[in-house]
């Protein structure tokens, strides 16, 4: 054996029958290299921006050098029927445009495909790192993906972080006064707002957003990463673009910008499809290109400020959003079960070939058939249509709720589990609602009140252009001598309607009559 000292060793000769010890030159020995100090990874999900996201602002606290990565999750994309699928560009051009963002900083995003479960705790082992940081996502399959992620990472001996971002309030920190979560709407919207007031003072305080990107310390790129493009995750491009949808952090700026000018008059506009009332943000709220702090803090000011009723009902629906996300968290049954489990054995007919009709497009009644047909050729359907299509199936087709909820979660751009799921069960009568289950929306009604020149539906049912308003809404009612002379026959032309309204609603009523038989009309 021998021994290494600084610069020679002593090294065992031969010589005749002698065995003696003499010492030899040897070439220097290399330093051990220096270990590379420790690093955190920003895991990117739901929170595709740099401003004011609260992911980066805690791996920054953490001050150590930063490496970032957006992982395409197989897991998901791989349930998707469609390739050529909107939401998937959506996001691919997001990602794109905050790899550069970042890029510009220092750093760099890496950007993979394949499943989370694996890729995470492998980058974090390649890299190095100790600290993994990701925005708390809080639908039940995430959930569970997001514990076998932190339990591998556990396992060699690194640590998932989890931050507050995609809701201004989160989990358990709105509850009532038994320490449960709210059942009804109105009650959890007091306990917000008075929660949401107190923290404002002092106007520094964590519900405050930063308006300028976070300061990172990016860890220097090793080497160029290449954003992966969209054939190589496996999809299409889409007609997302020539609809005018701008994607990123940009997208939404340009977008929030407009909306600001049009807030006071929000609560007037908000219902009338024809009419450009919506802030259209709900898509970059969804993938989180904007963050819900700012915008509550803008609506909350403005409220405050003006007494501006616009401002007051907008941020109302951002607490209906953390209503649902609530409600999710605390009822991860409720993915597939009604919220209120005395309708659990509801059983729906489920008639055949009216589902398909309502998806199609085909139900005779224009306000439905036109809102199907925005949301199957744009991704996109109008808040107060949503409620009316939701209804129609559910009230006047008696189709499984799940079964529209199913077909929103892949048509809808800005499909949000949460929300989906909470407006489905409200519309269907077995969520939580405050309304009986006897509210049934009548649809020649509801397009009287809220299209009633008939702008939208003449858009998206050019069919019917050529019926007077008298008749639009519901065209099976126009004599025949109307029907020849604007040249529109009801059976050639447009679909009489699949059901009366009112034998539908009674049969609904009495459906629900016998699993609530204590509630009266």
């Amino acid at each position: 054996m021998c021994q290494a000292f600084n610069d020679a060793a002593i090294v065992p000769l031969t010589t005749g029958r002698q065995n003696r010890l003499m010492p030899v030159a040897l070439l220097p020995v290399p330093p051990t290299p220096a270990p590379s100090p420790p690093a955190s990874l920003i895991w990117f999900r739901r929170d595709l921006r740099l401003t004011d996201n609260a992911t980066l602002q805690a791996a920054a606290t953490h001050g150590q050098p930063c490496h970032a990565v957006f992982v395409f999750d197989t897991d998901i994309l791989g349930q998707l029927g469609n390739r050529a699928d909107r939401r998937v560009e959506f996001i691919w051009h997001s990602v794109a445009a905050l790899k550069l963002d970042i890029e510009a900083q220092g750093g760099t995003l890496q950007v993979l495909h394949g499943s989370p479960r694996t890729l995470i705790p492998a980058l974090a082992a390649q890299l190095g790192v100790n600290a993994v940081f990701a925005g708390r996502d809080y639908e039940p399959a995430a959930v569970a993906r997001d514990a076998e992620v932190a339990t591998a990472l556990i396992a060699q001996g690194a640590q998932l972080h989890w931050v507050k971002d995609l809701v201004v309030f989160e989990t358990g920190e709105i509850l009532n006064g038994s320490e449960r979560p709210f059942q009804v709407f109105t009650p959890y919207k007091r306990a917000w707002l008075a929660r949401y007031a107190a923290a404002q003072q002092p106007a520094n305080s964590s519900q405050s957003p930063n308006t300028t990107p976070t300061p990172v310390l990016w860890a220097a790129p090793r080497a160029p990463v290449a954003m992966l493009s969209l054939t190589e995750i496996g999809f299409l491009p889409t007609n997302l673009l020539q609809l005018g949808i701008q994607p990123g952090e940009a997208g939404a700026a340009t977008l929030w910008t407009d909306f600001q000018t049009r807030i006071g008059r929000y609560r007037e506009t908000r219902d009338f499809p024809a009419v450009k009332g919506p802030s259209y943000l709900s898509v970059h709220l969804r993938f989180g290109t904007v963050s819900v702090r700012q915008l509550a803090r803008f609506a909350w000011e403005v409220a405050q400020a003006q007494s501006n009723t616009g401002a007051e009902t907008w941020l109302s629906e951002l607490i209906w959003r953390e209503f649902y996300q609530m409600l999710l968290w605390h009822g991860p049954q409720t993915v597939s079960q009604p919220y209120q489990s005395k309708f659990a054995a509801l059983v729906w007919p489920n008639p055949p070939g009216y589902f398909e009709a309502w998806a199609e497009a085909r139900t005779g009644y224009p306000i439905v058939d036109a809102a199907m047909r925005q949301l199957n050729q744009t991704g996109y359907m109008h808040n107060r249509l949503r409620m009316i299509a939701a209804s129609f199936l559910t009230k006047d087709l008696h189709v499984d709720w799940r079964l529209g909820e199913a077909y929103f979660a892949k048509t809808l751009l800005d499909y949000d589990q949460a929300a989906n799921i909470g407006g489905w069960q409200w519309s269907a009568s077995v969520g939580t609602d405050a309304q009986p289950w006897f509210r049934v929306f009548n649809p020649v009604t509801q397009s009287r009140k809220f299209d009633p020149h008939g702008r939208f539906i003449r858009r998206y049912l050019p069919e019917l252009a050529a019926v007077p308003d008298q008749w639009l809404h519901a065209p099976w009612t126009m004599p025949a001598s109307e029907q020849a002379q604007c040249g529109v026959c009801v059976g050639r032309d447009y679909p009489p309607p699949i059901v009366d309204h009112a034998a539908a609603r009674a049969f609904t009523l009495e459906l629900f009559r016998k699993l609530a038989p204590s509630a009266h009309a």
